[in-house]
């Protein structure tokens, strides 16, 4: 499953990982730190920060050592950047 959304992702196919996981999950299938990794991964290259960073909270809520951890505070820091230069237009 996780390779297999990898390849979704490498594809640039973010809509059908993003189905692939949202089905998996709804039929029950558990969902490990890094299948909502790759889930927010998915949402972040679709612009939606809010739910990448979203997922990226849930990974790490299961595994503290999560690659997601580094994927949330890098997400943190963009959106610390971008929100700074609103401020000063």
């Amino acid at each position: 499953m996780k390779e297999r959304i990898k390849a979704l992702l490498d594809a640039d196919k973010a809509d059908e990982a993003i189905a692939l996981l949202e089905q998996w999950r709804s039929g029950g299938g558990a969902m490990d730190d890094r299948l909502f990794y790759l889930l927010g991964n998915a949402w972040r290259k679709k612009g939606n920060w809010q739910m990448a960073m979203n997922n990226y909270l849930e990974a790490v809520q299961l595994n503290p050592e999560s690659p997601a951890r580094q994927a949330l505070d890098i997400a943190r820091e963009i959106l610390d950047f971008y929100n700074k230069d609103m401020y000063n237009q």
